[in-house]
């Protein structure tokens, strides 16, 4: 019965979406596999129900198929009984209640302590105004993990020279105290001071800017997108491929040498802001390599083997 059904399915797929001839290969091997599981199992594919899908991608975790692999072939399985359901050939959706893999967090490569001291002193070499802010963007970004959004939201009163903690405002409204190096602060500081001193040689009248980093556009504050082309710039002046640099790279960076240098996850999760320690756990690679190499320096039989 699935050849019937799929040749109509991979027609309507060509018919309606222009779907490509690779693409509709892939449909095909992928609607054909699940069938030879279906049969092996006595079943008729396009009758299937939840519980024989479920069996079906556990088959596929246990023969080591690739997460990715695995919800390409829900994604085509979804799709497919969509199509039987809306054609009247099933009364139900059998994928409805079913959950797809997860594939694994992909964190990106952080650059090393000294590539962050190399890219403030590329920073510090833009020009004007711009090395200025650009200095203060990679102190805050790599001293307190903020996001690229909390960043450019910053309010311009708050940081004080008096102050270790700055109040921020993170996803789902949650706010959280952030600590702010001295270092930090003084570099946001100057940034604000020469940005007063540009506007008062522009003799630009007006009540000081809002945000700790000001833009014309509609929010008043720099984007994400600005904060990444000047990060991207500080780059090229510190000679980094610009490619391996962006706000989320230094967020990256921040918890990474702070677990290498013997931070807890739990403390890393109130900095970063999660709110459920899981998501903190991606990093626990950084962490297993940290005690590997403690166990290994300081552990009295570890020369032995």
């Amino acid at each position: 019965m699935l050849d019937r059904y799929l040749e109509a399915f991979l027609e309507m797929l060509a018919a309606e979406r222009g779907a490509a001839r690779n693409t509709l290969a892939a449909y095909r091997a992928d609607l054909e596999d699940f069938a030879t599981f279906a049969h092996r199992a006595g079943a008729d594919p396009a009758l299937a129900e939840t519980e024989l899908l479920r069996g079906y991608l556990q088959s596929l975790a246990d023969a080591g198929l690739k997460p990715r692999t695995a919800a390409r072939r829900l994604s085509a399985l979804r799709q497919f009984f969509r199509f039987l359901a809306r054609e009247g050939v099933r009364a139900d959706d059998p994928t409805e209640l079913l959950e797809g893999p997860r594939p694994p967090a992909l964190l990106p490569k952080p650059i090393t302590e000294a590539e962050v001291e190399a890219l403030l002193a590329g920073a510090a070499r833009l020009p004007g105004h711009r090395g200025k802010l650009a200095v203060a963007a990679v102190e805050l970004l790599y001293c307190s993990g903020l996001r690229a959004s909390e960043l450019v939201s910053l309010p311009a009163a708050a940081l004080r020279a008096d102050e270790p903690l700055v109040a921020v405002r993170g996803k789902g409204g949650r706010e959280r105290l952030v600590p702010i190096s001295k270092r930090a602060r003084e570099a946001a500081l100057a940034a604000r001071e020469a940005l007063a001193e540009r506007s008062k040689a522009a003799k630009r009248k007006g009540p000081p800017p809002r945000w700790l980093f000001p833009a014309r556009g509609a929010s008043g504050h720099m984007t994400r997108q600005g904060l990444g082309l000047l990060l991207k710039d500080a780059a090229l002046a510190a000679g980094i491929e610009p490619e391996r640099v962006s706000p989320h790279v230094l967020r990256h960076s921040f918890a990474s040498h702070l677990l290498g240098r013997g931070a807890d996850l739990r403390s890393l999760q109130l900095l970063l802001g999660h709110a459920d320690i899981a998501t903190t756990q991606i990093y626990t690679k950084v962490l297993e390599e940290r005690l590997k190499a403690l166990v290994e320096a300081h552990h009295p039989l570890a020369e032995a083997g």
